[in-house]
């Protein structure tokens, strides 16, 4: 994947379920960043919700996108088209804007796309305990089969082998931890959107 020229800025946000990875991205968002996130094309494929797009690896069978219809239809593509596609995708539904923040970055080749078009990588983690309550607290549709905080930890560690998430830290620029208030994150964001901006990194 070649790198992007003429000053676009891509960032990709990692981090467990319900850690605050769409919340970080919104903050970008508010600072004139385009949002998407890496189950995009997987949802919009999935739901044959295709005009964004400039090109389509394949249209499969429409179906409801649940989390583990995203986790296996998502493997399905990176092993078919490679590891870096659903960042492909993901930055042609969102060509056309200067900068771009993606949410629900998920593995060593997503962050390696990013990173060989000059973009940068945040971290972002909370506890287990914090994280159920806001999952119960968002109630999304995708997260409707976790119904228990044992639910949650068992769908946790399904991803955590599939991803192996903890181990991405060790490949992000910025780590921020989400455990305080609203208030609390958006200023640890926007430390960083300052670094990102004003070229201290």
């Amino acid at each position: 994947m070649e790198k992007i020229e003429g000053g676009k800025m891509i960032v990709g946000v990692v981090g467990k379920i319900a850690a605050g990875k769409t919340t970080v991205a919104k903050f970008f968002e508010e600072k004139g960043f385009c949002r998407v996130s890496c189950s995009d094309p997987l949802i919009d494929l999935l739901t044959h919700n295709l005009s964004k797009y400039s090109w389509l690896p394949e249209i499969p069978e429409k179906s409801e996108p649940t989390r583990d219809k995203l986790i296996e239809y998502g493997r399905h593509l990176k092993k078919t088209f490679g590891e870096d596609i659903l960042i492909r995708l993901a930055l042609d539904k969102k060509r056309n804007c200067k900068n771009v923040v993606i949410d629900g970055v998920r593995s060593k080749g997503e962050i390696e796309a990013i990173k060989k078009q000059g973009g940068f990588i945040i971290y972002v983690e909370a506890r287990p305990k914090i994280r159920y309550e806001r999952l119960k607290r968002r109630n999304a549709g995708k997260d409707k089969a976790i119904k228990s905080f044992e639910d949650f930890l068992n769908a946790d560690e399904a991803e955590e082998k599939l991803y192996h998430t903890r181990m991405l830290k060790d490949l992000a620029d910025f780590l921020i931890v989400n455990e305080g208030s609203l208030e609390d994150l958006k200023k640890r964001v926007n430390t960083v959107i300052t670094s990102l901006t004003s070229g201290k990194i």
